[in-house]
């Protein structure tokens, strides 16, 4: 049985694809917790949190997954990928909002709104699914080597 993705032209606000809207647009760090709070919210509902406002779309997607950053850039173009690669994406508009949209089953190019409330696009930031909270490879290395280095440490003084 083939599996079918969907190729998108063009997302536009308020389409099948939006995950929510989030007021007003928020710093460019920390996007991923904004995201992760429209992922848990219920269809349809409006929350404050974050210092943001929240509203969630009435679009049902599963499975919705924690929010990594992986990227973010400019412009109105971006290349999805094959497909699958990335989750969620983020558009900042100065003076409208953010709006973010699931785009797990996009790929290739895509075009997304240059004007929002007729505000301009200021960022863009792509997500990938992660698990919130698990340190990366090499912190987990670092920490590991010190617990190593910790216990060699305690037995030479125990032996003395």
């Amino acid at each position: 049985m083939l599996a079918v993705s969907h190729s998108a032209n063009a997302l536009t606000i308020g389409d099948s694809h939006e995950l929510g809207f989030i007021l007003p647009s928020g710093p460019s760090g920390g996007q991923s917790t904004y995201v992760d709070h429209l992922v848990g919210m219920a269809l349809g509902a409006i929350d404050i949190a974050n210092g943001q406002i929240y509203f969630r779309s009435n679009n049902a997607f599963n499975p919705l997954a924690a929010a990594v950053q992986v990227t973010s850039g400019i412009g109105t173009s971006i290349n999805l990928g094959t497909g699958g690669v990335y989750m969620y994406l983020l558009a900042n508009y100065a003076g409208f909002g953010s709006e973010v949209w699931y785009v797990g089953d996009l790929h290739g190019m895509i075009t997304i709104p240059g004007l929002g409330g007729g505000c301009l696009l200021t960022k863009w930031s792509l997500f990938r699914a992660g698990v919130p909270g698990v340190p990366d490879g090499g912190t987990t290395i670092m920490l590991l080597g010190m617990g190593l280095a910790t216990l060699s440490m305690g037995r030479s003084f125990l032996k003395r």
